[in-house]
């Protein structure tokens, strides 16, 4: 499977967040924050900076879920990157 264009497949991290000072943040107060993380399944054919295997973080608004066979993918931007680890 290939995105096209400046889309980018990636499979959505769901992480524990932990404040500086140790505080496990429930997943109400997770969705608060903007930005998502991920890692890249496979960037479309136009993405050039972004690779297959990158993690990213993303603007939690940004894209839609899509199942492909039994896997739940997200589907993104590449506007949609503000940074790549």
């Amino acid at each position: 499977m290939k995105p096209i264009g400046k889309y980018i497949l990636i499979n959505a991290i769901n992480e524990e967040i932990e404040t500086s000072s140790g505080i496990l943040l429930s997943a109400e107060e997770s969705n608060q924050l903007r930005y998502k993380k991920g890692v890249v399944v496979e960037p479309g054919s136009d993405v050039v900076v972004i690779c297959k295997g990158d993690t990213i973080y993303y603007d939690k608004r940004a894209g839609y879920t899509m199942m492909i066979g039994s896997n739940s993918y997200t589907i993104i931007s590449e506007g949609d990157v503000v940074v790549v680890l």
